[in-house]
């Protein structure tokens, strides 16, 4: 990652929010600084965040980014934590929420054991259980086995489903496949660029290679695009990466309580009482409030 990047005035030209939502797909607030690698909405600014982010050192009082951590690689991972702890200013808050490998370690275990013992509504919870666990690690193509089990017309799990899920749920089960706005003017004729540019690819890795070279070709573009998880964390693993960055008061949360001020009103984590994304593990920690002292008392 780039310390600093050119775009700082991205940041000056959304009227300096000191809050920054990053990687924040559907889910943002005008009262945020949004970033998203792609953007159909005027609140959300299109922004790569593997080069970095677009703001200040030290300017920042909340950071918060949602499912995004375990989308990059590990390496990759560490860059960005660094990059919120650059823009954060002393005593800012940086809250990340990602997918629970403990609990979801945790349920996998005791649904198997249940399962193996015969227990009927466990053997239905199993396959989904061991598909959140899985799958989108190991997918191939967009929503995977996950995505077809919700969509099913004959799921036999659907409240535990959804339990895990939350609204994703729902996006499943619909009947309109437009999940999305669609990119328009610039975006679109770069998205037409780049889809003819993979056609060609395809016509000659078919033509010198067969029909073979053209799947795995699919395959690690599809992977290259952002869907898949790349690592998993638990409150552990996190806190270490945190803590060695320089965070301090590293605490776990629940998708209602956090020590960013009125942040239950920007609706992110939850919609009342209803939680976007259940199986998620919710965390703070504060950037350093105070520089360590470096004055000597003079001899």
């Amino acid at each position: 990652m780039q310390p600093e990047l050119k775009s700082i005035d991205v940041f000056e030209a959304t009227d300096s929010p000191s809050m920054l939502n990053i990687g924040c797909g559907r889910t943002y607030h005008p009262g945020w600084l949004n970033l998203d690698l792609r953007s159909t909405n005027p609140d959300v600014v299109e922004h790569d965040i593997t080069r970095g982010i677009p703001c200040p050192s030290g300017t920042i009082t909340a950071v918060y980014h949602s499912h995004v951590l375990e989308h990059l690689k590990p390496e990759q991972g560490v860059e960005l934590l660094k990059e919120c702890y650059r823009v954060l200013q002393p005593g800012g808050i940086l809250r990340v929420v990602v997918p629970d490998l403990e609990r979801i370690a945790y349920l996998y275990l005791n649904i198997h054991e249940q399962a193996w013992k015969g227990e009927t509504q466990a053997q239905k919870d199993y396959d989904w259980i061991k598909l959140e666990l899985l799958d989108q690690m190991v997918r191939e193509s967009s929503g995977g086995r996950m995505g077809r089990y919700m969509a099913a017309a004959d799921i036999q799990d659907s409240e535990f489903v959804r339990s895990r899920v939350g609204d994703e749920f729902w996006l499943c089960r619909s009947a309109d496949s437009e999940n999305g706005p669609k990119p328009k003017g610039r975006n679109r004729i770069n998205r037409f660029s780049y889809n003819l540019r993979e056609k060609l690819v395809r016509g000659w890795a078919r033509f010198l290679l067969g029909d073979s070279a053209v799947s795995a070709i699919d395959e690690g573009l599809f992977r290259s695009r952002g869907e898949i998880h790349r690592w998993m964390y638990d409150r552990f693993s996190l806190r270490e990466l945190c803590t060695n960055i320089g965070f301090e008061t590293f605490e776990v949360m629940s998708a209602t309580t956090s020590k960013i001020e009125n942040f239950s009103e920007f609706e992110l984590d939850s919609v009342g009482e209803t939680v976007r994304k259940p199986d998620s593990l919710f965390i703070e920690c504060h950037k350093t409030a105070l520089p360590v002292s470096t004055n000597r008392r003079a001899s």
